[in-house]
C-alpha cells in the first residue's frame, strides 16, 4: 500500500512538473511573440526581394533566382528592392555572386537603378548626404562600396582629466554612428560603379546618408582633426550595439585579456 502511495505521488509530481514546464514555455513563447509584434509596430516591416538560391556573379537573373523576405522597414527602406521591382531586374546581370537569402540591392545590378538621376534622388526624405575623408585602411582597404552599411569610429585627442598640465592629452576612440548607409565612394554611386571592379578602389572620400544632427557631429569631428575610420557590416545585419565604451590605453590594458578569452570561446562555440 505504501509503495502504491509513493508511486502515485511520484506520478502526480511528474505530471505537475510537466504542466508547469509547459505553462512556463507557453508564457515565454507568448512574451516572445509580443516583443516581435511590438518591434514590427514600432519599426514597420516590408516585403523585399532576396536570392532564392546561390547565384554566381555575371548571372542574368531569372524568376527562379528570386524570392521574398519580410524585413524591418526602418533599416532598409529605400535601399532593398521590393517585390514589385522583380520585373525590372529579370534578364539583367548581377555584378558579384550572392548566397541564398541575401537581400537584393540596386548596387547588385549592372547599371544600377535606371529611373534614378544624380545622387540627390538616392537620399531619403529628412536625411542628408555628407562626405568624410576615408581612404586606405580607414575605408577597409578601399573595399567599402556604395550601398554598403558601415559603422563610423573616431579617435580624438582630449585634455587629460585631473592633470594640472593643460597641455597633457590622451587619445580616446569611440563608435560615433552605427549602421550607416554608404551613398558614394569618391564620385562612384550605386548607379555608376563599375560592374567589373571587384577589388579595392582608389578614393579619398566616402559619402554617407545621415540625419542633420549626425551630419553636424561628423563635420565637427573632422574640424577638430579627429581621425575617422569605417568598419564594414554584413548587408543583412541591422543590429545595434548598446553601451559601447570609449577606449583609451587604460581600457585596453585592463580588458584585453578578457576580450581575447571571450573571442576564443566564441570561436570555439561556433565550430
Amino acid at each position: 500500500m505504501k509503495q502504491k502511495i509513493v508511486l502515485i505521488t511520484a506520478i502526480a509530481a511528474g505530471l505537475l512538473a510537466a504542466v508547469l514546464t509547459r505553462t512556463y514555455l507557453a508564457s515565454k513563447d507568448a512574451e516572445l511573440e509580443r516583443m516581435k509584434r511590438e518591434f514590427r509596430e514600432r519599426h514597420g516591416t516590408m516585403k523585399v526581394l532576396c536570392y532564392a538560391e546561390d547565384v554566381p556573379g555575371g548571372t542574368a537573373l531569372e524568376g527562379k533566382h528570386l524570392g521574398t523576405r519580410v524585413v524591418p522597414e526602418s533599416g532598409l527602406r529605400g535601399q532593398a528592392l521590393k517585390e514589385e521591382h522583380s520585373s525590372e531586374i529579370i534578364g539583367r546581370k548581377i555584378i558579384s555572386g550572392h548566397r541564398t537569402g541575401e537581400l537584393v540591392f540596386w548596387s547588385d545590378i549592372e547599371g544600377g537603378n535606371p529611373t534614378g538621376s544624380g545622387l540627390a534622388t538616392d537620399i531619403r526624405k529628412k536625411m542628408r548626404a555628407v562626405s568624410i575623408n576615408a581612404t586606405g585602411a580607414a575605408a577597409v582597404s578601399g573595399m567599402v562600396k556604395p550601398n554598403d552599411h558601415v559603422d563610423v569610429i573616431g579617435t580624438f585627442s582630449f585634455p587629460k582629466p585631473g592633470d594640472g598640465d593643460k597641455q597633457a592629452q590622451e587619445l580616446v576612440t569611440c563608435t560615433i554612428l552605427q549602421n550607416v548607409l554608404v551613398l558614394a565612394t569618391g564620385k562612384d554611386t550605386a548607379k555608376t560603379s563599375s560592374a567589373f571592379n571587384f577589388g579595392g578602389s582608389n578614393y579619398s572620400t566616402v559619402t554617407l546618408e545621415v540625419t542633420p544632427r549626425e551630419a553636424e557631429m561628423l563635420v565637427f569631428c573632422e574640424q577638430i582633426k579627429g581621425r575617422l575610420a569605417l568598419t564594414l557590416r554584413n548587408r543583412n545585419d541591422t543590429s545595434f550595439e548598446k553601451e559601447l565604451p570609449q577606449v583609451d590605453f587604460e581600457k585596453i590594458r585592463s580588458e584585453i585579456e578578457e576580450l581575447n578569452m571571450k573571442r576564443q570561446m566564441d570561436i570555439g562555440g561556433a565550430r
